[in-house]
């Protein structure tokens, strides 16, 4: 498959749009929709469903997507292998605690092998304190949570699905205000709980707050109350609540990655590589 065709049709997918989608590859949206035609009829399979209003995936799309994105990010690694000298040189990363935990050691290991003059400085903290020291000058790469549709600028690297968790399966029972543990304001997830208990006119009360995730996890525990998490960051020994158990429905929420100007080609070459490792999964 042409990889021209691969990269506009993960453009379209990604954005919803040819117009952004062609914007996003700096190429006119005729040749976009040329090139998603040519792809169709390569594969003798329709892609996208197209209406005034909405672009969606076919189910024939959707599983072109995952092999896209894979095929793509290959393709662009062996590239740089191949044809881009290594760099060195030093790259200060900042990142929530829990997200790094789950989902980056494995991402950062192979970046470091596949960089070995490329040092490392990776801090986590509370997306606000992350935000700060990003626009002070203190990281050349951060990674920060955000509202799908909020103010903070940056690329979207991951969609997490989050749920309510306590340590036993009756924690919503009954009507006195619910024991949250939380960390400390300002804070996504905290703001989300809040929310959708208001929403759902139940009372609520802090009862615990912690700046950092083991914390966390060791009140709700102890049954000092439940808390918000994403889902993968649930441990086995918690259970999940959902509507079933009077538990309100909550939104998901984004990582976004964002980097310093003028940005530095070993932060650069980390950034996608990034971007890469979290698109395939």
């Amino acid at each position: 498959m042409d990889m021209a065709l691969l990269r506009s049709f993960v453009a379209v997918a990604d954005t919803g749009s040819l117009t952004r989608a062609a914007e996003r590859l700096m190429i006119a949206q005729p040749t976009i929709s040329l090139q998603i035609k040519r792809l169709e009829e390569a594969l003798g399979h329709r892609l996208l469903d197209r209406s005034p209003r909405h672009l969606r995936l076919t189910a024939e799309g959707e599983t072109l997507l995952s092999f896209a994105r894979r095929i793509l990010a290959l393709s662009d690694e062996a590239v740089a292998q191949l044809t881009q000298p290594d760099v060195e040189g030093l790259v200060r990363l900042g990142t929530p605690e829990d997200f790094a935990t789950t989902h980056l050691s494995g991402v950062l290991a192979r970046f470091a092998q596949g960089h070995p003059r490329v040092a490392l400085e990776v801090t986590t903290d509370l997306t606000l304190n992350l935000l700060e020291r990003f626009h002070s000058g203190e990281f050349d790469v951060v990674l920060i949570k955000r509202e799908p549709a909020g103010p903070i600028a940056g690329t979207r690297v991951w969609r997490e699905a989050l749920v309510w968790a306590a340590a036993r399966d009756d924690a919503f029972t009954g009507k006195a205000a619910l024991p949250l543990v939380v960390s400390p304001h300002p804070c996504v997830y905290r703001k989300r709980a809040m929310q959708a208990l208001d929403r759902a006119g139940r009372a609520w009360r802090v009862a615990y707050t912690s700046t950092s995730l083991a914390g966390a996890q060791a009140a709700v525990r102890a049954g000092l109350g439940v808390t918000v998490l994403p889902k993968d960051m649930v441990p086995a020994d918690f259970f999940i609540m959902d509507t079933a158990q009077g538990a309100p429905d909550l939104r998901d929420t984004e990582i976004a990655l964002m980097t310093a100007e003028p940005i530095a080609p070993p932060a650069r070459r980390l950034a996608e590589h990034i971007v890469r490792s979290l698109e395939r999964r």
